[in-house]
């Protein structure tokens, strides 16, 4: 698609496709059981049509309600639907995430009730997560999130969060909160996440020295020496962690412009976010009706 056409999924496109709550209701319903399909009553494929004064949809054959928003977020929320779905519009659409001020701003909400949106939003997302093993060339490498603090750069920061990033190369981006760089922590994720004849790269921490013993191709690039890349002749691979390094960069500058400070109780929620999004980017619309489906 070129740059200069306009986007699949604009903000024209949005407010046609849900103008209003009803429109909001029959996607959920379209979404998470179908216009058509078997009723759990009378067992027969039928159709449902909506009933006018309830959130509901009865079957045509024997009249049985069917709620859509019974237990999802949606279920006792004062909040219209059309709200709700443009706040996910949101998150699906913007590059640098969206602030509970922003959603505040946006909907004309209070700041208590966005953020408790914001929030939910998040975890549903956390739900989709997709947990396949990543394989192939896996790039690794851990970043300490968090504010200015006086004291020792790097890896002596203290009290910031601690976050190591998994990236397959054609593939998905992963990122988990650590409670600290020691060999055990880094070898228990790597285990969990990365299935063992994966080509690794990784800098030059001593802790992941233990990856070749656990069965992975292990190359590392030494940043203290200006090293960014390099090629293996012995195993023909490729050594960089540039890809995950740009997703820290992008992630640390979205934090620091759109959220100011993210705490480490909810770290994992935003992580959660980005990595989804990077995931999809190019998946807009499959983004925002896998979230309304997870409600």
């Amino acid at each position: 698609m070129s740059k200069s056409k306009s986007p699949l999924f604009s903000v024209r496109d949005f407010f046609a496709r849900f103008p209003d709550d009803d429109a909001c209701l029959n996607h959920i319903m379209e979404v998470r059981f179908g216009m058509k399909h078997p009723c759990r009553k009378c067992l027969n494929v039928a159709t449902f049509h909506r009933l006018s004064k309830v959130r509901a949809f009865a079957c045509s054959q024997c009249g049985d309600h069917v709620h859509p928003t019974a237990g999802t977020v949606f279920e006792d929320t004062r909040t219209p639907l059309q709200s709700w779905f443009y706040a996910i519009y949101l998150f699906v659409t913007t590059r640098h995430g969206v602030s509970g001020k922003e959603l505040q701003r946006q909907l004309g909400v209070t700041y208590k009730t966005a953020y408790r949106m914001g929030m939910k939003i998040r975890e549903l997302i956390g739900s989709l997560q997709n947990f396949d093993m990543l394989q192939g060339h896996v790039e690794m490498d851990e970043a300490y999130v968090g504010g200015y603090r006086p004291g020792t750069r790097g890896r002596g920061a203290a009290g910031k969060t601690i976050v190591m990033g998994m990236k397959e190369r054609g593939g998905d981006m992963r990122a988990v909160v650590i409670p600290d760089v020691k060999k055990a922590t880094l070898r228990d994720v790597t285990l969990r996440n990365v299935k063992p004849g994966s080509a690794v790269s990784t800098d030059e921490l001593m802790s992941y020295g233990l990856l070749e013993g656990d069965g992975y191709k292990h190359g590392t690039v030494t940043h203290s020496q200006k090293d960014w890349s390099h090629y293996d002749w012995r195993d023909g691979e490729t050594y960089s962690t540039n890809h995950v390094e740009s997703f820290w960069v992008l992630f640390k500058r979205s934090v620091r412009s759109t959220h100011i400070h993210v705490s480490s109780k909810h770290m994992h929620r935003y992580l959660d976010e980005f990595t989804f999004r990077s995931n999809h980017r190019q998946m807009q619309n499959a983004m925002f009706d896998l979230i309304v489906a997870r409600v």
